[in-house]
């Protein structure tokens, strides 16, 4: 069981840079601004100050965005993209950047057109957009960072984009919170600004970050003038700013995980009160770390503001299936009474939504506070990059006032009160957990979180992959696969795994026969509706197209083909599947081949090298088994092969081999379908046995080949095979 860690004269602080923090640097003033409206008022304030440059790293960014909704104010423009315009315009010196996700097209329809496709915002040429496409498969860039003149800077978890805006009241009717003309509901978050050296260091990550995703250099100019906005009053002076990051690894350095490593060990040195408001709470260590904390006899309160709903049905099959599990496991370690989890109720919010808690916020005692990027989830603390500040009281009663008065200041909120009546409400309780329910009415309030739903253990595992702390595909990963240190053997998530799709089988066979479904859905229907399609002159076409968007966006293949073995009988099915998968294949060849080299060693690290030696000394048999025994996506397969320049015909032709099988077993399976749905009694089960058979037995032996051929590439030069395929390139 985890003690606490009160601090003592030998250790007076918590930050070790390099571990928990990448630098512990002195602010001359800093301040928390909580929600949009005073950090876009804030934002405004200081970058109307600035006179040399201005960097900007984003989540997300949209020029279309309203920083102030003040009605007939105009001067200077209240929208972010003319508001970047109008300040280069009039200081000649200033340049902007801005560094945004180069985010996949599923986030598409929320987001702006990209401003240089040319059908929106036109930036000023000293206003530099980029997209940041560096980060791994599944991973995004995540640190929201502003920094002026190196003199003053902004971090935590606001983008400047749309859909934030909201003010503290949290109205459920605010005219003024509409994206497009469509509200949106009561949105809450945090930023902490910060000058002096904290600045300072911000102005070097940021740049960092730039150079990592352009190869362009931002020049140090040196630190501008007083940029501080003028609005805001400082809430702690003289006081040190720990930088914490999360990136994931590349083939330059190392994964940094100081995000994670701060978070454990403000949690070990809690004494009184852990205080957590965040988005997701999804992270298994910290989740484990507070059930020990709670467990223990004189352990720390612990109270978390948590969002009610998900966003969307994934999320809440997701997320928020995780999330359950972690908060049933901390109840039942609560013997003590010291738990609260909460959600704010706004009342008249329209059915099926709810304030949504976007803030990443720690408070723990009154010794410190943090602000910053990072979620409780897997992903802020391996796969993304992330940006926290803490402030440290070390023992300082003034400053631990602060960090307590911030505390009480957003439970103040939340709960629609005061913060003195937080204060007073502790001070007579003697607890923070029994302060927030003797405060709770049934207006504008935080209530408990009940009522949760329970999920199957099979669901949450299945549900952890939306949430993972490293790349869950990539060439690095598939290299494991190809030639692993030693086979490894099956572990027993794998028959969890196995019990869960069975379980998904049978629950999808139940949907289809025991609701009104099975009234829409019923074999005359599926056959009548596939004879149709067939008859259209276009529907070959169709077919064959939409295997390359089923790759690229990892829609199983297989659904296609036994759509189109139902739909045009086994020889027409089975012609028009090979033709859209070879189509497919040869598309994220091409793919693969456009990207820099450079770029595809960055993305999958030195590993690739041992990768590309496999596929270059074995060729065509390499690919076919690859293709045989689909270690990673098709697309990705792909991608690689065109990335390090694979013979086109050994790519194809052996793509054509290794998928044949596959798609073999498929147009049995929809033939068999096909033959069921007409006529149950015809279905040849000795058949589908032998091709299930039949394919074990084919990728168990393809595998084994695969693996015994890993010793001799095993001590080749790294490097070879990308340079080998840059100089083609060239």
């Amino acid at each position: 069981m985890t003690a606490a860690m009160p601090k003592t004269k030998a250790q007076d602080t918590l930050f070790a840079p390099g571990r928990n923090c990448w630098r512990a640097v002195p602010a001359g003033r800093a301040a928390f601004l909580v929600d949009a409206e005073d950090y876009y008022r804030a934002f405004m304030s200081a970058a109307m100050r600035a006179t040399r440059s201005i960097i900007i790293l984003a989540w997300d960014f949209d020029s279309r965005t309203r920083l102030c909704c003040d009605e007939g104010k105009d001067d200077p423009p209240q929208v972010l993209g003319a508001f970047l315009n109008y300040l280069v315009d009039r200081r000649p010196d200033l340049h902007i950047y801005v560094l945004d996700w180069d985010y996949p097209l599923v986030y598409g329809t929320d987001r702006e057109i990209p401003p240089p496709y040319g059908l929106g915002w036109v930036p000023h040429r000293r206003v530099h957009l980029r997209y940041d496409n560096t980060h791994p498969v599944a991973g995004s860039h995540h640190q929201k960072v502003v920094v002026i003149d190196d003199n003053v800077a902004f971090s935590g978890g606001l983008d400047l984009t749309n859909r934030r805006w909201d003010t503290c009241e949290h109205r459920g009717d605010d005219p003024r919170r509409t994206c497009n003309g469509e509200p949106y509901p009561p949105f809450h978050d945090v930023m902490a600004v910060v000058d002096g050296a904290a600045a300072k260091s911000l102005g070097d990550l940021t740049r960092e970050r730039w150079y990592l995703a352009t190869d362009e250099v931002i020049p140090t100019l040196g630190v501008g003038a007083d940029a501080w906005p003028e609005d805001v009053m400082p809430e702690l002076q003289d006081t040190t700013v720990a930088i914490s990051r999360t990136s994931p690894p590349s083939e330059a350095r190392a994964a940094v995980r100081e995000v994670e490593e701060l978070y454990l060990d403000m949690i070990r040195a809690a004494r009184r009160c852990i205080y957590i408001e965040n988005q997701y709470f999804t992270s298994y260590k910290l989740a484990q770390l507070l059930e020990e904390r709670l467990s223990e006899k004189d352990g720390p309160e612990v109270i978390l503001v948590l969002r009610l709903l998900s966003h969307g049905w994934l999320e809440e099959h997701t997320m928020e299936v995780v999330r359950t599990e972690l908060i049933k496991h901390l109840r039942k370690a609560d013997k003590h009474q010291r738990l609260g989890i909460y959600y704010p109720h706004v009342p008249g919010l329209k059915e099926g939504t709810c304030v949504d808690i976007h803030s990443k916020v720690m408070v723990v005692d009154e010794e410190w506070a943090r602000v910053g990027s990072a979620n409780l989830c897997n992903r802020s603390m391996g796969l993304d990059t992330e940006c926290d500040l803490t402030m440290e009281a070390a023992g300082d009663p003034a400053v631990m006032k602060v960090i307590g008065g911030f505390r009480d200041r957003l439970l103040a909120e939340h709960l629609d009160v005061t913060p003195d009546r937080i204060e007073d409400a502790v001070r007579k309780t003697g607890s923070a957990v029994q302060a927030i329910e003797s405060l709770q009415t049934g207006q504008r309030s935080l209530r408990s979180l009940q009522d949760v739903k329970e999920w199957p253990d099979s669901v949450v595992e299945l549900a952890a992959l939306a949430d993972p702390d490293k790349p869950p595909v990539s060439v690095e990963s598939l290299m494991e696969h190809i030639a692993p240190a030693q086979p490894k053997k099956s572990a027993p998530r794998h028959w969890r795994a196995l019990v869960a799709s069975v379980v998904a089988l049978a629950a999808l066979t139940a949907l289809w026969r025991y609701t009104p479904l099975a009234q829409f859905a019923t074999a005359e229907r599926i056959i009548s509706l596939a004879e149709n399609f067939s008859g259209l002159w276009w529907a070959p076409l169709l077919l064959i197209a939409a295997y390359t968007p089923a790759c690229l966006t990892l829609f199983p293949r297989p659904l296609i083909t036994l759509f189109a073995v139902v739909a045009f009988g086994p020889l027409l099915g089975a012609g028009y599947a090979m033709i859209g998968i070879m189509v497919a294949a040869a598309v994220t060849y091409w793919m693969g081949a456009w990207l820099d080299p450079a770029t595809v060693r960055r993305l999958a690290g030195e590993k690739l090298n041992h990768v590309s030696e496999i596929l270059r000394e074995r060729g065509l048999l390499a690919v076919t088994a690859l293709r045989l025994v689909p270690l990673a996506p098709f697309a990705i397969e792909g991608l690689v092969a065109g990335a390090i320049r694979i013979k086109l015909w050994h790519f194809m032709l052996g793509s054509w081999f290794g998928i044949l099988p596959g798609t073999f077993a498929t147009i049995v399976f929809g033939h068999q379908l096909s033959t069921g749905l007409r006529n149950s009694g015809q279905i040849n089960y000795w058949l589908i046995a032998g091709v299930v058979l039949l394919m074990g037995v084919g990728a168990w032996f393809v595998k084994r080949w695969l693996f015994n051929g890993k010793s001799a590439v095993r001590n080749r030069k790294p490097g070879k095979q990308l340079r080998q395929a840059k100089t083609s390139a060239a």
